[in-house]
């Protein structure tokens, strides 16, 4: 399971799943299919704490068990030859966390959608401000990107109308 082959696998099944959700909503009635998009995009609306309590014990679980692989991320980052060096198993390894991996995304968006600004961007930011090493990018990333949930969230919900309403704008999208 090189990289480059998880990466194609990953594009080909998203490829077929989009295709299949098409399908899925060209049937639909237009409401169903209004909300089948909104939340295929992303949204925290309408979001409560029973959703937070649902979420909870997956978090407690994986986020600790991802932080506690970061060694053996910041290993098989250096190469699959210097990760067997070192003893790392490395097929039992990748499985092990993109499992934990897949289990994290799919909790989430199962509460949110795939809000994939965050996923494009977040990373990246957090990566410049601590480095590579993985015990303190995970936890970084985690928290920036639910600062920067938020603060989108707000912008969008509470400034940019005020704002449109200040100004006379008014942005239909």
């Amino acid at each position: 399971m090189t990289p480059a082959r998880l990466l194609l696998v990953g594009i080909g099944i998203n490829a077929a799943f989009g295709a299949g959700l098409v399908i899925f909503q060209m049937k639909m009635e237009p409401n169903n299919f209004m909300k089948a998009l909104i939340w295929l995009s992303g949204t925290i609306w309408g979001t409560n704490w029973t959703f937070v309590w649902a979420l909870l014990p997956w978090l407690v679980v994986l986020i600790p068990l991802a932080i506690y692989k970061s060694k053996v991320l910041d290993v098989l980052r250096l190469g699959d030859s210097i990760a067997i060096g070192v003893g790392v198993q490395i097929e039992k390894e990748r499985r092990l966390l993109l499992l934990i991996s897949v289990a994290l995304a799919g909790v989430c968006v199962s509460v949110g959608g795939g809000i994939t600004f965050l996923g494009l961007i977040e990373p990246h930011i957090a990566r410049r401000l601590v480095g590579a090493r993985h015990a303190k990018l995970l936890p970084l990333t985690a928290i920036l990107g639910s600062l920067l949930l938020l603060s989108a969230d707000t912008l969008g919900r509470v400034i940019w109308p005020q704002w449109n309403c200040q100004w006379g704008l008014s942005f239909r999208f």
